[in-house]
């Protein structure tokens, strides 16, 4: 015991010094993010609409994000707006800026015209748009016409696209959960959707019908109108912003940046993988388990660092139990196979440092999708990590 005790602290120091050696350098990734942000088509999008009028679903259905990750990523900017940049603050495609506050009983329509008046006088080269969004049954817009004619009269150039959500409060059958064809035809959301068009007259470029749920809510499709929404998107916007609606990632930012984490990335792996190989070496059943998932935790903290994500070592744990899957199975068999004599120990081995490699491409891909702000796919992950494992075993014969 003594001797794994001085194993484990000798695997801490070295894992240690592993984390202060291999490091992202970073000259070159400011380098690298400031020519790649110069050259985004960003636009910015100025959500406009009451709490709970459906502003967060167009988050998701524009991006794909989970809305667990865009609660997160939403950040105060002014006392009356909050902002989330998709798919990162460095690297921002899309820049989103929800109004908070409006239809609040104390709320002060004039401080909230001021803020977005000052925050549309910045001068930039991003694109602009202004999203108004209502709930299809909810007619009490007068402070909400009120900030929009200040808008459009102090800023004529801009467009802005009307947005009416929440269709399905007002379908004829409200246990109605597979959505009609688009667009509906029923008399009441045309009536809704014609009044509130008449409403606002002059006041938008474009109109546009949608209905954006949860999945646990049941309707299907999830987001109803997204294909009409993104063409009336486009249909207003420069080309070149209007292109990345559509594509949403642009394929040279994602290698090129993915690429240099991943490069960085792979030095923790190797090393980690290294060390798990040689403590697997040791001839005692279950002997070195508890010091190899020290070092499988510590390779996934220092890889959550490397990518931006601070944990704790029962964090590391968490996500290592959720994206091993089936491969914890084989941990234990990769134990009892100490048994054989001889052989044993040196399948072992290698199973430990293939599967220590293929553990931490495993957390890239999760972390990596955190840092794009996708949800982790665990399907894809375990992929990455079967053929991480698989590639790694070919090597070694």
């Amino acid at each position: 015991m003594a001797f794994l005790n001085m194993k484990l602290a000798s695997l801490k120091n070295t894992a240690k010094n592993a984390v202060n050696l291999f490091k992202v350098d970073e000259s070159q990734i400011k380098e690298l993010l400031e020519s790649i942000r110069a050259n985004l088509p960003t636009t910015e999008a100025l959500l406009i609409g009451k709490p709970q009028a459906g502003k967060s679903s167009i988050v998701r259905g524009l991006t794909g994000v989970g809305t667990e990750i865009i609660g997160q990523g939403f950040r105060p900017h002014t006392q009356y707006t909050q902002r989330y940049a998709y798919p990162s603050e460095e690297l921002p495609l899309l820049i989103f800026t929800d109004t908070v506050g409006l239809g609040d009983v104390n709320q002060n329509t004039e401080e909230i015209i001021e803020e977005l008046t000052q925050e549309l006088d910045i001068e930039t080269k991003r694109a602009r748009i202004l999203i108004l969004t209502i709930k299809i049954n909810d007619f009490a817009t007068d402070s909400l016409k009120t900030i929009a004619s200040n808008l459009r009269k102090k800023y004529p150039q801009i467009p802005c696209l009307l947005v009416v959500t929440c269709l399905h409060e007002l379908y004829p059958d409200l246990s109605l959960t597979q959505h009609p064809d688009y667009p509906p035809n029923f008399s009441e959301i045309e009536r809704a959707f014609t009044e509130i068009k008449n409403t606002f007259q002059g006041l938008f470029d474009g109109a546009v019908l949608i209905d954006f749920t949860l999945e646990e809510d049941g309707f299907n499709p999830v987001f109803y109108g997204l294909e009409t929404l993104v063409d009336s998107l486009t249909e207003i916007l420069p080309s070149a912003e209007a292109k990345t609606i559509h594509q949403l990632l642009d394929e040279t930012v994602n290698s090129e940046l993915g690429n240099l984490y991943k490069d960085v990335a792979r030095r923790y792996i190797l090393a980690f993988s290294i060390m798990a190989v040689s403590l697997s070496a040791i001839p005692l059943p279950f002997a070195t388990m508890p010091v190899l998932t020290a070092l499988e935790v510590t390779m996934v903290t220092a890889l959550g660092q490397l990518y931006g994500q601070t944990l704790t070592a029962s964090q590391a744990g968490g996500i290592i139990s959720a994206i091993a899957g089936g491969f914890l199975a084989k941990a234990i068999g990769r134990e009892l196979i100490k048994f054989v004599p001889g052989l044993g120990s040196i399948v072992a081995a290698s199973w430990a440092g293939a599967y220590t490699w293929a553990l931490g491409e495993g957390a890239c891909a999760y972390f990596g999708d955190i840092m794009g702000g996708k949800k982790p796919n665990p399907d894809k992950i375990k992929e990455v990590m079967k053929n991480a494992f698989q590639n790694s075993r070919h090597l070694e014969n």
